[in-house]
Parts: structure tokens; C-alpha cells; sequence
């Protein structure tokens, strides 16, 4: 037994579930960002299927969440929406679709800027176990929001992106397009499968991932003028 204790990596295995964690509360933000949208729209389907709880297991689709685990790009279990509620259905609809993305670019953005103040805190006092962690928690949590938020934004159902065209096309063109949904995520599978869209989310991630922590450089800078 202590052979197999001693073979065990603990410092990948904490990382693991640090990146677990991390996923679920990207998730968890995520689909409550959308129910929130929608109930105060005026839908009320989400709050009565109880899917405005933090409780990230009532979100969770199992393979998105392995995506979003393994690659960094994923999805959670839709929250149910009715737009006969809407005053306006696809400018509601699309409100509600944006909610989602827009929370995750938001919490990375937040989580850039005490990203930034970690760095400072640990060039002057220097790289503390529980700062070296914490650190790589808000590294972990920009880019799997940013990862997420991108991802959920292509204009392909069912993602997040094509219910948002319902701000810019056609009553008809639009509910042509949401006829492909119980197909979509299949023919998206087999894009992701075969890597097609690999190189765009790689560049799209990386790009607003430099642009949060440029944006932030003023909490490193202004800590660092602070505590040195």
C-alpha cells in the first residue's frame, strides 16, 4: 500500500481537481447568468426547473464537461427558456443567450485583475505555497471563462452565438436557423472531432487572454508602487 501511496503524483492530482473546480464555477456563472436573463425578461421556466441555484451539479452536461476539462472549450445543460414570456421573443431570446458569455468574459476579466495583484504580492514578499496556488487557480479560471465565453458565442446551434443573430436577422431567417438545433451539436461534435476549429479558438482565447491581463497591468503596477 505504501508503494502505491508513494507512486502517487499529488501535486498533478490537485491540479486536477483544481481544475475541476474551476470549470464548474465557470459553468455554475454561466448557465445562472442565462436563467437570471430570462426571469427578469420576464420567463420564469428556469426559476420553476430550479436552475438558478449555485449548485453547479444541476448544470452540468457530462461531455461538455469533459470538453471543457480536457481542451477547454465546452458546454453545460441548457437552461430551459420559453420566449412566449418575452414582449419581444428573438430580441429576447438573443438578451438571454448573451448573458452567458458575457458573465464568463466578465469573471475573467475580474479574475485577471487579482491575478495581476498576486503577481505583485509575490514578486515583493516572494512565491508563497498558498499564493504560488492561488495564482494558478486565476490562471486556470481566465482562461477556461474566456475559453467558454468564445466558444459559446459561434452563430451555430445550439450554441449561445446563434440565438444572439436573432438581434440582426429576419423573423424568418432566424427560426430557420433554430430548426437545426437538434441536429447541430452533432454536426458541431464532429467539427470539434476533427479539429476543425482548433486554430480560430486557439487564436481568439490567446488574444483576449493578452488583452484582459494588458487591461489589468495597472493593479500589478499600482500594487507594486504600493507595497514596495
Amino acid at each position: 500500500m505504501q508503494d502505491v501511496w508513494s507512486t502517487v503524483d499529488w501535486n498533478q492530482m490537485f491540479s486536477f481537481f483544481l481544475r475541476v473546480f474551476a470549470v464548474l464555477l465557470c459553468i455554475m456563472i454561466h448557465e445562472v447568468s442565462h436563467g437570471l436573463a430570462a426571469y427578469y425578461l420576464g420567463d420564469p421556466t428556469a426559476k420553476q426547473g430550479k436552475r438558478l441555484s449555485f449548485n453547479p451539479i444541476r448544470h452540468i452536461d457530462p461531455l461538455g464537461l469533459i470538453m471543457m476539462v480536457t481542451v477547454g472549450f465546452g458546454w453545460a445543460k441548457p437552461v430551459p427558456v420559453d420566449p412566449r414570456y418575452f414582449k419581444h421573443p428573438q430580441s429576447g431570446m438573443a438578451i438571454t443567450a448573451l448573458a452567458g458569455p458575457l458573465s464568463n468574459f466578465v469573471l475573467a476579466f475580474l479574475s485577471c485583475a487579482i491575478y495581476q495583484g498576486t503577481l505583485a504580492l509575490m514578486t515583493v514578499q516572494g512565491a508563497s505555497p498558498g499564493l504560488l496556488q492561488l495564482n494558478r487557480f486565476l490562471g486556470m479560471l481566465i482562461i477556461l471563462n474566456i475559453g467558454l465565453g468564445i466558444f459559446n458565442l459561434i452563430p451555430f446551434p445550439p450554441l449561445d452565438g446563434s440565438k444572439i443573430l436573432g438581434l440582426v436577422l429576419s423573423e424568418r431567417l432566424y427560426f430557420s436557423l433554430m430548426r437545426y438545433e437538434n441536429i447541430g451539436m452533432l454536426l458541431l461534435m464532429a467539427i470539434l472531432w476533427f479539429g476543425y476549429l482548433d486554430v480560430p479558438l486557439t487564436f481568439l482565447r490567446t488574444g483576449m487572454t493578452d488583452f484582459m491581463l494588458n487591461s489589468t497591468d495597472f493593479v500589478y503596477n499600482g500594487l507594486l508602487r504600493v507595497l514596495g
